[in-house]
């Protein structure tokens, strides 16, 4: 008696088999019937349940053990029990075989938190569902005010200079007017036409282009042939007027002496008036670099009684002129008072030193103290030159412990000293009779390849008699006579002193 089996899976999910006999004729035409070819040809073998669902979709079958196949006879075929019967028992002895095996018992609420998984949204805790969102970040700044659009910047584009015209390669080009600044000197003496050399580049040259050429010339010793090419440029429209070529113009020839100047000019308020900002300040730097003193501080002076503002360097040149003779103290104590009482103060590092120097220089300490801290304030990084300055200045007011506060910030700093700041902290370290560090900034200046002056060797050598080491005197005293140095005789006396 053959048993037919069939599986199919109920609304729990779980998989079922309903097993039946059933009885059947031979002469009957159920038994020549051919099975259907999803049974004579099955496509593959049924897979194992997936071991992570087991217990929750799927329950192995108590009956798969027990099926029959005998393809000999079909006889009969027979439901043993109703279909939900069957369901019901094989649900039961699903859970008692559960039980049996591991004794995990899933309870309906994890069952359900995990099927919502495969379902979407994970069920919340109750409560409040509300979502604030959270504020945006404070902005730093902004360019411009909520509502109105951007400006729009518009970005050139870089063009290769082999691309570029030739009038843009060469209108200021340094070369090519340095180069016409040659040819021109290169004429002969009694040529007076510089339009044989400047017509052929007329069009390739804009405003301001010969200022260059002009100074050029003026450095090389030829103010005629500066004022040559002012009067050639007034003649082209487009390079004349300008500015830059007559301040050029001016101060090469007030630096040779070849200005023509009224005598009462700085007393003429048509001419004060008349002259443009860059045009006087070139007078007066070209006085001051020719040496004309008196007349650039006539001009200064008409320029303050005109109260028109002249730039800090061009005074910054005149005190430097005028503090290198002691006769003109008085002179140079006016500028730094006026410099002192002026609120756009705009001194670079150069000029700043050049002041400090001649205020060392005439005794003035609390103003290079002053010009120091205003220096710094700027935002502005002191260079070895005006540590060095601040140094000797201190050195010479007697402040040795301050002055040894500017060495640690130089130190501080990372600057590298100079020959000349190597000096000075050496004369500070004589004045601390401090010989261990006088010792080691000798052999750094060593180290650093500096070669010892005279008043360095003097200075090493007179710390090591006034603490009595005489060897090692001796030592720097020859090192100094194979260096070409002879000692004074105060120093000899005194090495003879000790030595007896």
């Amino acid at each position: 008696m053959p048993v037919l089996c069939s599986s199919y899976t109920s609304s729990s999910g779980r998989s079922l088999v309903l097993k039946g006999q059933f009885h059947c004729c031979k002469d009957t035409k159920v038994y020549h019937r051919k099975p259907p070819k999803n049974l004579r040809y099955p496509r593959r073998t049924k897979l194992p349940p997936d071991s992570c669902l087991n217990g929750l979709s799927l329950v192995s079958s108590p009956f798969a053990d027990d099926i029959i196949r005998d393809d000999d006879s079909f006889d009969s075929l027979a439901f043993d029990e109703d279909e939900d019967n069957v369901d019901d028992k094989l649900f039961e002895e699903g859970e008692e075989n559960d039980e049996g095996n591991g004794g995990i018992v899933w309870e309906q609420d994890e069952i359900e938190a995990i099927s919502s998984l495969f379902k979407g949204r994970v069920p919340q805790k109750p409560g409040s569902l509300e979502r604030r969102r959270p504020l945006p970040l404070p902005l730093p700044y902004k360019k411009n005010p909520i509502g109105f659009p951007t400006q729009k910047v518009v970005s050139r584009k870089l063009v290769a200079p082999a691309r570029q015209s030739l009038s843009n390669q060469v209108y200021k080009n340094p070369s090519f007017l340095v180069g016409l600044a040659k040819e021109i000197k290169a004429l002969p003496l009694e040529e007076k036409n510089v339009s044989l050399v400047l017509d052929k580049w007329a069009r390739f040259l804009r405003k301001g282009s010969l200022s260059m050429t002009i100074r050029e010339l003026g450095h090389m010793g030829l103010p005629e042939r500066a004022l040559l090419v002012f009067c050639w440029a007034q003649k082209q429209p487009h390079l004349y007027p300008d500015d830059r070529i007559l301040a050029s113009t001016v101060e090469v020839l007030a630096r040779s002496h070849e200005l023509k100047m009224p005598f009462m000019l700085h007393k003429d308020h048509r001419f004060l008036n008349m002259v443009s900002q860059s045009v006087y300040e070139a007078i007066v730097k070209g006085f001051i670099k020719g040496g004309s003193l008196k007349i650039a501080w006539k001009l200064l002076s008409a320029a303050r009684a005109s109260n028109r503002l002249v730039d800090s360097e061009v005074y910054a040149k005149l005190i430097l002129k005028l503090g290198k003779n002691p006769d003109r103290e008085f002179l140079v104590t006016s500028l730094l008072e006026e410099l002192a009482g002026r609120e756009d103060l705009n001194l670079n590092r150069q000029d700043c030193t050049a002041i400090m120097k001649v205020c060392v220089r005439f005794g003035k300490f609390e103003i290079v103290e002053g010009l120091y801290d205003w220096f710094k304030r700027s935002g502005h990084v002191p260079s070895v030159v005006m540590y060095t300055t601040m140094i000797h200045s201190r050195y010479t007011e007697k402040r040795y412990r301050e002055a040894l506060a500017i060495v640690w910030e130089m130190e501080a700093a990372k600057c590298l000293f100079d020959l000349p700041a190597y000096r000075v902290v050496m004369k500070l370290f004589m004045g601390l009779n401090d010989l261990q560090r006088g010792a080691r900034y000798f052999s750094k200046l060593k180290e650093a390849g500096f070669t010892p002056t005279f008043d360095i060797y003097m200075c090493i050598i007179q710390m090591y008699i006034e603490s009595g080491r005489i060897a090692k005197c001796k030592e720097v005293w020859l090192e100094a006579e194979m260096a070409g140095f002879k000692l004074d005789e105060q120093i000899r006396s005194q090495l003879f002193e000790l030595g007896n």
